[in-house]
């Protein structure tokens, strides 16, 4: 982990990824904060407090949360899970946040191979990512180029702030 890659202008360091430490919260929250109040991504609550945000983003093991920092401020988070409990814990979910300051410029795609290749080393077998958006084409293009593939649809799953119900895609990838 802590592997560094330049992502472009507007970094004053290399991008650093590597394990979350409870320092690190004071910067991941207001990106969970900002993507949970807009509505557009995830199913969170659009009053979800920092307590719940906590627990959510910071996982026990096997579980962990990625930070992407550049020069001590967070730009983004990967969170890889058990999808499931007991005989289905071999599959990981996972969660990716980027700062709207930090968007475009590469560091999701970073933050996908970090996490895929977390997954792998901490022993799942394939990722399964249950509620992507269907509307939000830029996850969905990015999962689909690191080889995930949409292997079904729920209709109507999502209420969009402003395209209202959309279909909420399940993608899965083996490691």
């Amino acid at each position: 982990m802590g592997r560094r890659q330049g992502l472009g202008t507007g970094l004053t360091h290399p991008v650093v990824i590597r394990p979350a430490t409870p320092d690190d919260w004071p910067g991941l929250w207001p990106i969970i904060e900002s993507v949970a109040r807009a509505g557009e991504t995830y199913t969170y609550p659009l009053d979800l407090t920092e307590a719940a945000a906590r627990v959510i983003w910071t996982p026990p093991p096997p579980g962990a949360t990625l930070v992407a920092v550049d020069d001590g401020r967070v730009l983004g988070a990967a969170k890889i899970t058990p999808n499931q409990q007991g005989n289905g814990a071999h599959v990981a979910d996972g969660s990716f946040l980027v700062a709207p300051q930090a968007r475009g410029r590469g560091l999701a795609r970073r933050l996908g191979e970090v996490a895929l290749d977390f997954a792998r080393d901490a022993g799942f077998r394939s990722i399964q990512f249950n509620a992507v958006v269907e509307t939000n084409t830029v996850a969905v293009a990015l999962w689909s180029k690191l080889g995930f593939e949409i292997i079904g649809t729920l209709p109507e799953a999502f209420d969009h702030p402003r395209d209202g119900l959309v279909g909420l895609h399940v993608m899965h990838r083996r490691l």
